[in-house]
């Protein structure tokens, strides 16, 4: 079995793929100050709600965006699960080749979702992933990838206007009644979630104009699913996106070419 962890700014996921099929995963809050023991008797207590024995897992593959984070894990690797290890980065051999001015400045978690999309999908194709922002990833027919777009994601949206305007309170991230609010909470709501779906498939149309209208969307990430039905240019949604490509990779980058599953 392998362990595959994908360390966001927001959220922990945590999965279990067996024969290249993600079998258990979970979600957990990314908090500051964890130490790795505290990670440790984490991830032991998920993989206990499994039923899954530590003692059968064979690898892990690692996709982070939180540097003191990924340090917890690869001091995990080393004292205590001793197994192949592949940290997800733009200098591996991905299988896309990544074309961006910077590609080590390209996040992990949008590389994993790129190579799974790509093969699922084949391109061009445009992966809008909900989390603490929105981002378009864009990959190319030939595949290669290009780049895209970064926007404030929703909560992170939510956050910035409580932070900033004291009478402002924070609200669940739920799509309103009508477009207009009657209310606070439902004019922030309103903005936040059609406002959303607004730019999403603005931003979307653009990129098809750019790309060809052959050009393939779908989305992921925690949020996915709530503006799914409310958007006009996504053709699909995909939860485990990014796992599955994290798993793609390893099996792919694992040391001495080795399968683990």
């Amino acid at each position: 079995m392998l362990l595959l962890i994908d360390i966001g700014n927001t959220n922990i996921t945590v999965g279990i793929s067996d024969n290249n099929q993600l079998v258990a995963d979970w979600r957990v809050s990314t908090r500051d100050g964890t130490t790795a023991d505290e990670f440790w008797v984490l991830l032991r207590m998920l993989l206990d709600s499994g039923r899954i024995n530590i003692d059968s897992i064979q690898g892990l593959g690692l996709s982070s965006v939180v540097p003191r984070v990924t340090s917890i894990v690869e001091h995990l690797v080393q004292h205590q699960l001793k197994v192949p290890f592949v940290n997800v980065t733009s200098d591996l051999d991905l299988g896309l080749e990544v074309r961006c001015d910077n590609p080590q400045t390209v996040g992990a978690d949008r590389l994993c979702n790129a190579v799974s999309g790509y093969r699922r999908y084949g391109g061009p194709l445009v992966v809008v992933d909900f989390g603490t922002a929105t981002t378009f990833d864009v990959v190319s027919e030939d595949g290669g990838y290009l780049g895209g777009i970064i926007a404030p994601g929703p909560e992170t949206t939510i956050a910035t206007l409580h932070a900033a305007a004291a009478k402002l309170p924070t609200v669940e991230l739920l799509f309103p009644k009508t477009l207009i609010g009657t209310n606070t909470e439902s004019s922030m709501q309103s903005g936040i979630m059609f406002g959303g779906v607004a730019m999403i498939d603005g931003l979307n149309r653009q990129l098809k104009q750019e790309l060809g209208t052959n050009t393939r969307i779908i989305a992921t990430g925690g949020l996915a699913t709530v503006f799914f039905p409310q958007l006009e240019t996504v053709e699909a949604v995909e939860p485990t996106l990014t796992l599955d490509g994290l798993g793609i990779i390893f099996e792919k980058c694992a040391p001495l070419g080795k399968t683990t599953d």
